[in-house]
This record gives C-alpha cells, structure tokens and sequence, in this order.
C-alpha cells in the first residue's frame, strides 16, 4: 500500500467526524472515536447522512464490526485508496459525479459493494448499463498521413484493401462518365467492407497521389493495383476518364483473401505457390516487380502524343 493510501484510509476518523460537524475539532475526537476511548460514537453516527445508515463504515465505527487498529489506534482498512474520497463525498453530500471511464466505474462500483454503500453502488450500475458499448460491425480506418496507413498495414494480421480517390488531384474537366464511375467505386468499397469486414482490413486515403486507385495487400506488402483513372483526348482537350472494373476489384479482392491467416498458423503457402502467390514468386525481385498492377484502358481511349 503506497505511503498516500496509508495515510487516507488512516485518516478515516477525521473525516468521519467532518461530516458530522465541520466546526469540531475532529483531530482530538477522532482518536476517541478511532480507538476504544469513552466517546459516544451513537451520538456521532446518529448525525450522519441516511446514506451512512446500513454500511459498513457504520459498522465499523459503531462497534458492531471487529476493526484492526495501529499502536495509536487508528482503524486500518487494508483497501485501495484510490476512490475513496469519491465514497466519503458521497456519504458526506448524498451525490458524486460518477467516473466517464467504464473501467473507472467498474472500480467505483466494487468499492461501494466493499463499503456496502448500496445507493451509490445502485447509481455505478445503473451507468455502467447506459455505457453499454457495442463492438461496431466494421470500421473502415482513414488516413490522415503516410506513416500511420504503413504502421497499420505492417502491423495488421489480415489481408488489406485500400481505396485511394482524391478528386483534388485532377488537373482536367472529368468525361461524362466519371463522376457515376467514382460513385460506384466507392459504394463497392462501401459492400466490401461489410462482406468482408472480419476477414479483410479496409482503409480509405483521401490525401494520396492518386485519382482513384484499388490497393491490396497481404503480409504487410502490396500485391495488386487496380488504377480507375487515365488521361484521355477529346476535341483535342485532356480530360480525366474514372472507369469502373468491378469485375477486376472482385477479382483482386478474392485473391487477396489467400493471404488470410488460418487457426493463427499464417497463409497456406502451398496455395500461394499453387496461385502464383508470394510464397511461389522469386525472391530477388524487387518490391516493385512483384506487385501486380492493372491500369484500366478501353479500346475506344483514343490516346495521342502532342509534339
């Protein structure tokens, strides 16, 4: 028990008196009531607050309950200290404000059962119930910088899908398609999410360099990219083109399900071998090289070169 501990619950006495009667000096009674001097402890205990009634601080003090006392007869409580001036302000003033951690609450609530203070330890409970929290069905992480989106990928124990799309990146007007297509980009990332959410991390980026750019990933590298976005020409204007390859992002999806760890034993490296997945890739290939990248282009993209 920490020397500040120690000296608050040793201390009982004095504030025990306290809420009797603030004007009293409680050092010198509080001896008297703290050990087996002749002071008349009904007296005092008839002047506490209804809250006081029944508990075990009551008891204590009224001589019903056998207490453990040092040399100077103090009462020892060999308890944590660590809520209980919350326990004597609410003896004192019949309301505390309660903890707005759940765990805080939780301690709160054992020691109102320990001290049996009955109306607080009801209040504990009856909070904790409205503090009943709920594990969200899935959360889809965004990121605010480079580092955090590489710390969370290295460190995930599952596979990675990450949707980048960033309209501030365009320089040009957008094909009259492509507002449509980046909509259903992002509603199939939206399904995904929920399909896969307990087998498959999904994060967004909305800083990166990219339009709108598929990422997925397993064992803390990148394994595929599907990029949607491409320059084209029209009326001998740039524009930004967005497509839509739902076919090729399930695919992909699908794919980087392999990489998902079974029975805490890691991904079954013979059906990456098998799938020409990482584990039956060469290993002097360069990050690079091993990535997988799919840019999307259509047969009527008429692409030119200006001289």
């Amino acid at each position: 028990m920490c020397e500040y501990e120690s000296f608050l619950l040793r201390s009982i006495c004095h504030i025990i008196l306290s809420l009797v009667a603030p004007g009293r000096d409680v050092r010198r009674e509080s001896g008297e009531l703290g050990s087996a001097g002749s002071y008349n402890t009904d007296h005092v205990l008839q002047g506490l607050q209804p809250q006081f009634k029944d508990t075990m601080l009551k008891a204590m003090f009224s001589g019903r309950m056998e207490v453990l006392t040092d040399s100077e007869g103090w009462i020892l409580i060999d308890r944590c200290g660590k809520h209980f001036g919350t326990i004597l302000n609410y003896l004192r003033d019949g309301a505390v404000p309660l903890p707005d951690s759940r765990r805080e609450t939780e301690e709160l609530l054992a020691e109102a059962k320990y001290y049996l203070v009955q109306g607080l330890a009801d209040e504990c409970t009856a909070a904790l119930q409205n503090k009943e929290t709920y594990e969200p069905l899935c959360k889809v992480p965004l990121m605010t910088s480079s580092k955090e989106e590489q710390r969370l990928i290295a460190t995930s124990k599952r596979p990675t899908v990450k949707l980048l799309y960033n309209r501030s990146n365009n320089k040009y007007s957008y094909t009259s398609n492509s507002d449509d297509n980046m909509l259903k980009n992002i509603e199939l990332f939206d399904k995904l999410s929920l399909r896969f959410n307990g087998r498959v991390l999904f994060i967004k980026d909305v800083i990166g360099d990219e339009i709108c750019c598929w990422s997925f990933y397993g064992q803390g590298r990148k394994i595929a990219e599907v990029c949607c976005t491409s320059i084209v020409y029209a009326t001998e204007k740039k524009q930004t083109k967005v497509e839509f390859p739902e076919a090729r992002i399930y695919e992909e999806t699908l794919n980087i399900l392999l990489y998902e760890a079974h029975d805490g034993r890691g991904p079954d490296n013979a059906l990456l071998e098998a799938t020409g997945g990482a584990a039956g890739r060469p290993n002097h290939l360069d990050d690079d090289d091993r990535v997988r990248k799919i840019h999307v282009k259509r047969p009527d993209d008429r692409t030119h070169h200006h001289q």
